[in-house]
């Protein structure tokens, strides 16, 4: 057949072969404040590579490709392995060769967690996946630093920029994983209510023999797990379980099945038994929970960041695809409505990136009062606010695409589906919220010193004094209504914070813009539903993505 029903015009496909950090201005301009600019070599080859043609396919066929539970070899041995596609293997491999992971622990250079909240940014724009291994890793290691004989033994591989996907004991391997196993059906987030128990060994001081299960346990191809266990006395504390034990056995952590998920396809989350595993003690008997909040600190921030990484790239593919796509005689972006809903998904987009930066700096930073009030009350503030904008956004981005966005080869359904996780895991959004109250109460003057902080940033705008007065006025209340008013007041908090960073480092249109939309009682939830009559939209849109 030689002939056609149609041509095919004014169809085009997503945005590849892009320098994700080249066109990214904003990022760039954070990067120097934080005095990270030696980083930018680095960041601008990882950008440039991540976005490859080839490089989003592994994406697409590591997510297509879900991993798949070997519990038994040939001969019925028990070996719990996790088989993925190789192009989990290569997307694991591209991560850990640019030494994200040991950046903030192994490179002394100013502005290396900036650096690192930039690179896990870039990476996070083509797959998610693959990050839920490289954070658990990434948080696990201040608190194996604090144990002088196993951090001893880990820190060459866990500063390693090799990729070693064998299951063989941790002393022969050239890089290790380490996950996290918490949760357990009966609890949830109220880990207190967890029933692993952890028995002394008698063989040294610090080794028990963890029996129980866990509901959620990250990662079960990891080559080491913190976990939170019972012991005798009662109080849960926080052990270290290889998947290999000293004697070169195999540690009895069976995995009992890999959760089918709506999103994050490409990772492997599961449900297991321990069956007297080997565990090493982690910190103080009794004190798992601190310890285990401690590493799910650094956790909550790679949510942030995760999820801050969604809206980005919903943002440029959005916007790249209303520059060319036709409708009604006129392109998309030239349509006043467009026009309002990618502003505001332009304004949500610098906003997000300013606080994860900032977030970033009170990490290196922290050990002043000011930053320490940052990383503990504004972290778990942003990843309920951030997360939970980038399920909204992620949809309302896939929208710009009509029927082509919800088809499920491209990127746009892969963000829609991989955005709730980070609003669930690590503390869903009533947990941190909680957290965040929690704080003030235990730290009322780190909440003052952030407050005085953000006040700085102020001005004399109405607007502005009036959201801090309304976030004073919500901590004079009893404990009981400050609870209750949990999700307005960390709501209202990231919107003071954004606007006042953005007054501090952004162009003037894009701050007013976002002050102007943001904290108008009229703000609509819905994306798009913004004034745009006093607004620089085009020199907002051009500040987003060039073009």
């Amino acid at each position: 057949m030689t002939w056609q029903t149609h041509e095919i015009t004014n169809q085009f496909d997503e945005l590849q072969n892009y320098n994700l950090f080249a066109t990214d201005t904003p990022l760039r301009d954070a990067l120097t404040r934080a005095g990270a600019a030696g980083f930018d070599a680095q960041l601008d080859a990882y950008g440039a590579t991540s976005v490859q043609a080839d490089t989003y396919a592994l994406a697409h066929q590591a997510n297509r490709h879900v991993p798949e539970l070997q519990s038994f070899d040939a001969r019925g041995r028990r070996v719990d392995q996790v088989q993925f596609h190789p192009s989990w293997h290569q997307l694991m491999a591209l991560y850990r060769g640019q030494g994200l992971i040991a950046m903030p622990f192994a490179d002394a250079r100013p502005g290396r967690w900036s650096a690192w909240a930039a690179g896990f940014y870039l990476h996070g724009q083509v797959e998610a996946g693959t990050l839920c291994p490289a954070t658990m890793t990434q948080a696990a290691i201040p608190l194996i630093q604090r144990e002088p004989a196993l951090w001893a033994a880990m820190k060459d591989p866990l500063l390693s920029h090799d990729y070693d996907e064998r299951d063989v004991p941790l002393a022969e391997k050239k890089s290790i994983w380490v996950g996290m196993g918490m949760t357990e059906k009966q609890g949830g987030s109220d880990v207190r209510a967890n029933t692993t128990t952890a028995t002394p060994t008698g063989q040294g001081e610090r080794e028990f023999s963890l029996r129980g299960h866990k509901w959620f346990f990250s990662a079960p191809m990891c080559d080491a797990h913190l976990v939170v266990a019972r012991t005798a006395d009662g109080g849960p504390s926080c052990f270290f379980v290889p998947r290999w034990r000293p004697d070169g056995s195999k540690n009895p952590v069976e995995v009992q099945r890999l959760k089918g998920k709506v999103g994050n396809r490409s990772n492997s989350s599961s449900e297991v038994e321990f069956k007297d595993a080997h565990g090493i003690l982690m910190g103080e008997p009794g004190r798992g929970i601190p310890t285990i909040i401690e590493m799910a600190t650094y956790t909550r921030l790679n949510c942030v960041v995760g999820s801050a990484a969604m809206v980005r790239q919903g943002l440029v593919q959005g916007l790249a695809y209303a520059r060319q796509r036709k409708a009604f005689g006129r392109v998309l972006v030239e349509q006043p409505l467009m026009r309002a809903v990618l502003t505001d998904l332009a304004l949500e987009n610098e906003a997000n990136m300013v606080l994860m930066m900032r977030l970033a700096q009170a990490y290196e930073h922290d050990d002043s009062p000011l930053e320490k009030a940052w990383k503990r009350v504004m972290t778990p503030a942003a990843k309920f606010w951030v997360c939970k904008r980038a399920v909204e956004i992620t949809g309302e981005t896939m929208e710009i695409f009509g029927g082509n966005g919800y088809v499920d080869d491209g990127v746009m359904g892969r963000l829609f589906r991989e955005a709730p996780v980070n609003s669930i895991w690590e503390g869903s959004g009533n947990v941190m919220c909680l957290d965040v109250m929690r704080a003030i109460g235990k730290e009322p003057d780190a909440a003052m010193a952030l407050l005085h902080d953000l006040g700085q940033g102020l001005g004399d705008d109405a607007r502005l004094l009036a959201a801090q007065q309304s976030l004073q006025a919500m901590l004079c209340e009893p404990p009981e209504q400050r609870e209750a008013l949990g999700r307005r007041f960390a709501e209202r908090l990231v919107l003071l914070a954004q606007a006042c960073l953005l007054r501090r480092h952004a162009p003037t249109v894009v701050a007013d813009a976002f002050i102007h939309t943001r904290m108008d009682p009229q703000w609509g939830r819905v994306v798009g539903s913004i004034d745009t009559r006093a607004l620089a939209v085009d020199a907002i849109l051009q500040r987003a993505y060039p073009g």
